[in-house]
C-alpha cells in the first residue's frame, strides 16, 4: 500500500470529522498571542516552556508535520516567518485560512516529512515538530533533513512517543506487542482492516534509540526535555507518561 497517500487521506478525513488535532485556534487566541499570552503543545496536554524559544520576532519557522492551525498562526502572531509542511492538504488549509483571514503571511507546503528536497540547507531558524512522527515508517530521515535544513544554532523542538505505550493493552495493562510496534506488522489481518475501513490512520512506534539517538547522530544536541500523558481518559496514565518532548540544537560552525 501506499502508506503516504493513505494517511494523507485519512487525516483529510480528521478534518472532516473534526478531530480535536484538526481544529485551528480562534480569533482571540490569536490576539491574545500578539499580546503575550500564549502557549503552544508539541505532545497532548504539557505546554512546550518558554524559555525553549528564542525571541521570534523575524525567524524563519519550519512547522513540520504540523498543520491543523494549532501552532503556526501562533508563532506567526508572535513575528516568525512561518512555513508548515504536511501531508495532508486540509491540514494545510487550516492555516492557510487563518493566515488569509489574519494577514499572517504563512506559507504552506505539501509534502513527506521524510523529504524536505523542497527547501534549501540552512534555511530555518526552528523546526516545531508536533507528535507526529508515529505516521512515518522511519523516523531517522526526518532527523537527517531537519539537521540539513536548519541554520547553524538552529532549533528542533519534537514530540515523541515511550515506545512501550504502543506495546502495552490498555485494557489488560499487559505487554502484547514487541518492539517495534506497527499497524501494518503488529496487528491481526482483521484488525488492520477494521482500522482501514474506519480510515484511521496508521502509526508506528520507534524506539528511544531511533528517537532520540537518531538526532544525536545526526549531529544535534539535545538540551531539554519533558515527559507528558494522554489529554483522554487512558489507563496508562496511572503508570507512566507515554510522551516525550525534546529540544536539541544544531551546533554553530
Amino acid at each position: 500500500m501506499d502508506l503516504l497517500k493513505y494517511n494523507q487521506a485519512a487525516w483529510n478525513g480528521y478534518v472532516d470529522k473534526k478531530d480535536r488535532w484538526t481544529i485551528p485556534v480562534t480569533e482571540q487566541e490569536i490576539q491574545d498571542a500578539k499580546d503575550g499570552n500564549w502557549n503552544i503543545v508539541l505532545t497532548p496536554k504539557k505546554p512546550v516552556p518558554h524559555s525553549w524559544f528564542p525571541n521570534l520576532k523575524g525567524l524563519k519557522v519550519l512547522g513540520l508535520a504540523c498543520g491543523g492551525g494549532q501552532q503556526g498562526p501562533i508563532l506567526a502572531a508572535l513575528g516568525a516567518n512561518v512555513t508548515i509542511f504536511d501531508n495532508s492538504d486540509k491540514q494545510l488549509q487550516q492555516d492557510q485560512t487563518l493566515s488569509d483571514l489574519f494577514d499572517l503571511n504563512i506559507k504552506t507546503v505539501p509534502g513527506d516529512m521524510r523529504d524536505l528536497s523542497v527547501f534549501a540547507d540552512a534555511q530555518f531558524d526552528l523546526i516545531f515538530n508536533p507528535c507526529s512522527i508515529l505516521f512515518v515508517d522511519n523516523v531517522l530521515p526526518v532527523w537527517k533533513e531537519s539537521h540539513r535544513v536548519l541554520k547553524p544554532g538552529g532549533i528542533l523542538m519534537t514530540g515523541l512517543m515511550n515506545p512501550l505505550a504502543l506495546q502495552l493493552d490498555e485494557d489488560e495493562l499487559k505487554l502484547i506487542y514487541k518492539q517495534p510496534y506497527s499497524d501494518i506488522h503488529s496487528l491481526s489481518k482483521a484488525e488492520l482492516e477494521a482500522l482501514k475501513k474506519d480510515q484511521e490512520p496508521l502509526i508506528f512506534g520507534h524506539s528511544l534509540s531511533d528517537q532520540i539517538g537518531g538526532q544525536l547522530e545526526v549531529g544535534f544536541q539535545l538540551t531539554h526535555m519533558f515527559e507528558d500523558y494522554w489529554d483522554v481518559n487512558n489507563k496508562l496514565n496511572a503508570y507512566f507518561p507515554a510522551f516525550i518532548a525534546t529540544r536539541a540544537v544544531k551546533p554553530s560552525l
